[in-house]
Parts: C-alpha cells; structure tokens; sequence
C-alpha cells in the first residue's frame, strides 16, 4: 500500500475518506456513537474537502443523525449546500470558521433543508469594530415557482399568503428580517451591530428556458449553467425531478483539486448524470423503498416516495452513468441509524457501481485531490 491510499488510524475515528486516492471509510453506529461522546480528532488536512454537517432526510428529528446540510471546504472559504436543523450548531462544531463562509446555495425550499437557513445570518451576525469588515456571504436558491402543485385530491386552500403563495429565496430573507425587526433593530442600537442586511446577499436563481414549469415538466433534458465563480469554485446547477416540487436543484462545485457534485432531493433522474459527468465525488440522496414495503406503508405513499426520491438500489447505476470516483450516500429515508445498517445501506448502493461507496454520517470529512501529510 502505498502512502497515497494509507488511511491513519485518526482518519478512521473521525470517519474522514479521500476520493480517489483512499480507501473510503464510513462510521458503524457503535463508533460513531463512541466519537459523539468523545473529543474528535483535528480535522481532515485536505485543501478542499466535503463535510458532511447533517445526512437526515425529511423533516421530523431522527435518531443519530442532523437536518441535511453540508459544506465544501476550498482552502479559507467554506461553501454550503443547504441549511437543515441544527446547521448552524454543526458548522459550529466542525471546526470550520464561521467567518470562512462565503456562499449558501439551496437545493429546494422544503422545510428540511432551510430549517436553519436565517439562522446562519441571524445568530452569526457578529458586531464589528471600528474599520473592520467581513466578507458578505452570497446566498442562492429557487425563485418563486409561480403556482402550486395540484394534488389531485381534497387539500386545504392556500390561504397562508394569498398575495404570493410559493415565495422564493429572496422572499425567505425579507419576511424573515421583517418577522425578527424586534431583535435586529435592539441589537443594532445595543451592541452597535451593523445592519444585517449587509451581512448577506440572496439571490433567486433564474432558469433557463427549456420548457420547465410547477406543473411540469419539472427536469427536462438540459445543460447544467453556471449560478457563481470566484477565485476559489465555479458552482454551477441543473433541474432535478423531485415533484411536484419546482424549482429543484442540483448542484456542481469545480475546483482546482476536482469537482463535487450534491443531488439534492431527487428521483432517479438524468440531469443528474449530464452534471455529475467525470466528478470526483457524487453525494447524492437515497430511499429505502424496500424498508417501508416491509413496514406496510400505504402503496400510493410509497409511490409519491418513488417518484421524488431515489431508490438506494438505483444510485449505483446512476453513479456508473455518471463515471464518478466516489459515491457519497446523504440525506438517508429513514433518517433513524439504527433502521437500516451501514453495511445494508452500502450494498444495496454497490450494485452496478465499481467506485466507493460512503454511507455519510455527521460529521464525516471527505478529501478531494491529494491529501495533505497528517498532522502531527
């Protein structure tokens, strides 16, 4: 073994892997527990690397694991990828500087992935002192979809909002200040904070004309385009199918070590493909279909679930598709740890797939490009 695939014992307890040059490892339930209740080791020495701060999908509490929300690490800056429960507590926690954020990109806007979205401004919004300043974090997610899904059965009116009923990412920041004005408006003239609206900018991502609407199609074929660059990531998106949801996103991180590519909530579904072509590292959702058959779940819900959701025996097929290095399993159905085993959840992944597979866990590292020597 050479010393480019070695995993140290440190990366093993803290559940860290390297795309492409090592070995991946994912943590079982009882390790995993023993680390929670334990101090971590420093973090992975990677100049880019994924962290996963939530793997739960859905948005009831689960057992062992976070609201879904991750991160790519670049060097100083961090970029997120949605803001699930208790985000803000794990970028907290991961040891990544709270000031090295400069870009949230959201998936969609169900409650499981923006639960702690404000809240990264809001409780991070630190005071200043005289001359300094803090680089504003770039927030990016739907716009308004422009009407609502019809369920095709009886379901209450939308009364909520009549005057906007499907408000985009940009209303999301707005009604949120305006809801919050008691507390902003105390601590700016207390603490001398500086006005919040100048800690972030959001921003509705536009779609391109390819025929796409909130009745569908919700992902025709397209090309991915790109929503942000800087010095550091070119991120780019693509529509996913995650109905009766619109928009959903995909996203793409390019970076001078490799690219990453999240999923977000999707069914099995080609876009997924056309974006994730030659990437380092696909970190995509996953279902258990097999385990809500087992657990008697009313056939028309499994079918809504097959619909917006990928199946666990499906993704390795996309991930060979898409000739991916390393297949990352996040945003977990069930969400709970102890439902279905890691070694479960992997082979069922494995199938049509001779890449890694990782079976995320909060809060695993993942490596992309080379590996810096451990520290010592």
């Amino acid at each position: 073994m050479n010393s480019k695939s070695r995993v140290s014992r440190r990366a093993m307890l803290r559940g860290s892997v390297t795309a492409g040059t090592a070995t991946a490892l994912s943590l079982t339930a009882g390790s995993a527990a023993a680390a929670a209740g334990s101090s971590l080791p420093g973090p992975l020495e990677a100049h880019t690397k994924v962290v996963l701060l939530g793997t739960a999908g859905g948005p009831f509490p689960a057992q062992g694991r976070n609201g879904i929300a991750s991160a790519v690490a670049v060097g100083a800056r961090t970029y997120l990828v949605d803001a699930g429960q208790a985000a803000t507590h794990q970028l907290f926690r991961s040891g990544l500087p709270d000031d090295s954020v400069r870009g949230v990109f959201v998936t969609h806007l169900h409650s499981d992935h923006i639960a702690d979205l404000y809240n990264l401004v809001w409780l991070n919004w630190a005071p200043q002192q005289p001359g300094e300043t803090s680089p504003t974090v770039e927030v990016f997610g739907p716009g308004r979809a422009s009407g609502l899904p019809d369920s095709g059965s009886d379901s209450p009116a939308s009364t909520v909002n009549p005057e906007n009923p499907t408000p985009g990412t940009v209303d999301y920041f707005t009604s949120s200040i305006a809801a919050t004005a008691y507390d902003v408006n105390e601590r700016m003239r207390d603490t001398e904070r500086r006005d919040i609206r100048e800690a972030f900018r959001a921003h509705d991502i536009t779609v391109p004309e390819v025929g796409a609407g909130h009745a569908g199609p919700f992902a025709p074929p397209m090309e991915p385009w790109t929503v942000h660059s800087d010095e550091a990531v070119t991120v780019s998106a693509i529509l996913v199918d995650h109905r009766p949801v619109y928009p959903a996103f995909a996203f793409r991180f390019d970076t001078a070590e490799g690219s990453v590519v999240f999923s977000g909530d999707t069914t099995r579904c080609d876009n997924v493909v056309r974006l994730a072509r030659g990437a380092d590292v696909l970190v995509h959702e996953v279902i258990d279909l097999d385990h809500y058959a087992d657990q008697d779940m009313p056939p028309k819900k499994r079918e809504h679930l097959r619909k917006s959701h990928t199946d666990v025996n499906e993704v390795g097929e996309l991930a060979a598709a898409a000739g991916v290095r390393t297949l990352v399993l996040d945003h977990l159905v069930p969400a709970d740890v102890t439902a279905v085993s890691d070694r479960e959840w992997k082979r069922k992944a494995q199938q049509g797939f001779e890449g890694e597979v990782v079976v995320g866990r909060d809060p695993m590292e993942i490596a992309v490009g080379e590996r810096m020597p451990p520290r010592r």
